[in-house]
């Protein structure tokens, strides 16, 4: 059995597997799929630190789920920048981002449809964990081409420098761990 990390947050305790990011840093790996409970816990943690917003969004990827629940108990449409274009999508707008879980460099596109929803509208950015704070960036150039007011930037977890962001409302602080 591989290494793990134990955390503790919104009142649960999970172990997150040590995964290897490069021959120099691991990472645990945080992953809200499958973990209703946990994504539940985390969105009620988080609601209670952002401030009102009519529009949450967030990039395709393990943030769906919490963007979701974050959504369902705000009342609140959440909106997804998605990874490729897709056919009902009009008057596209992209964003590239190079992510730290990522091996190159990615692009999130975002449907005419949905920016024109956050036209003069405060968004809640959501994100599972903020690292680099790429992925975060990427959607706030999104929320801004779209007219859109950024209310908070928010994650269940910030790791290495994102811990000392003072636009990222966390929960808790993963760490990273250094090879030798």
């Amino acid at each position: 059995m591989g290494a793990h990390y134990t955390l503790q947050i919104a009142g649960l305790t999970r172990k997150l597997k040590i995964c290897a990011l490069n021959e120099k840093i691991d990472i645990a790996a945080f992953i809200l799929f499958s973990d209703v409970e946990l994504t539940e816990a985390c969105a009620r943690e988080l609601i209670a630190k952002v401030p009102k917003c009519d529009y949450i969004i967030t990039a395709e990827s393990k943030g769906i789920p919490l963007a979701y629940e974050m959504s369902k108990q705000m009342h609140v449409p959440y909106i997804v920048a998605r990874k490729s274009v897709k056919a009902y999508m009009t008057d596209v707008m992209s964003v590239k981002v190079k992510s730290i879980t990522t091996s190159s460099v990615q692009t999130l596109y975002l449907d005419g449809e949905k920016a024109a929803w956050m036209k003069g509208k405060q968004v809640l950015i959501v994100d599972d964990v903020v690292s680099t704070g790429e992925s975060l960036h990427a959607l706030q150039q999104l929320v801004k081409q779209a007219g859109g007011k950024i209310a908070a930037n928010a994650a269940p977890l910030a790791e290495g420098d994102a811990i000392n962001r003072s636009d990222l409302i966390y929960l808790q602080q993963l760490p990273l761990f250094f090879k030798n």
